[in-house]
């Protein structure tokens, strides 16, 4: 039996998607060792828009579990983690919980903070003018 070239090609591919699925990925939550201190409602707007990212309350949806989109999920929430984490928020000097308010301001007033590519699965993220104006009062 000939195969052709499209075919070969796509029990490759296949067989490429299904191997890389064997591959371990981190998707862990640690405990959180202290919380962030803040108002309830700047609480409300960082668990809505931030925690998923940068927190240890990481909610780890279906798709975090597929191959390669899993890798790039696992990266961008222990990135966020190693720049910020809400969850060990009590472990930071004073000056460093201030600097990172000031920080996470002027991200989110940048435009920077959700990231667009977070914002297309996750539109409850999105930060109205009200929840920015919340986090410009909390710096």
């Amino acid at each position: 039996m000939k195969l052709n070239k499209t075919k070969v090609f796509g029990l490759a591919a296949l067989a490429a998607l299904i191997g890389i699925q064997f591959v371990p990925v981190r998707r862990d939550n640690p405990s959180v060792t202290g919380d962030v201190t803040a108002p309830k409602d700047v609480q409300t707007v960082l668990r809505t828009s931030c925690y998923d990212c940068h927190s240890d309350e990481t909610r780890w949806p279906w798709y975090s579990h597929v191959a390669p989109v899993s890798w790039l999920i696992a990266g961008d929430v222990h990135g966020g983690r190693d720049h910020l984490d809400f969850s060990t928020w009590n472990d930071y000097p004073d000056g460093q919980r201030d600097y990172y308010r000031k920080q996470s301001y002027k991200r989110v007033s940048q435009g920077d903070m959700p990231p667009l590519v977070y914002l297309l699965i996750h539109r409850n993220a999105k930060l109205t003018a009200g929840d920015k104006d919340i986090l410009r009062l909390w710096q």
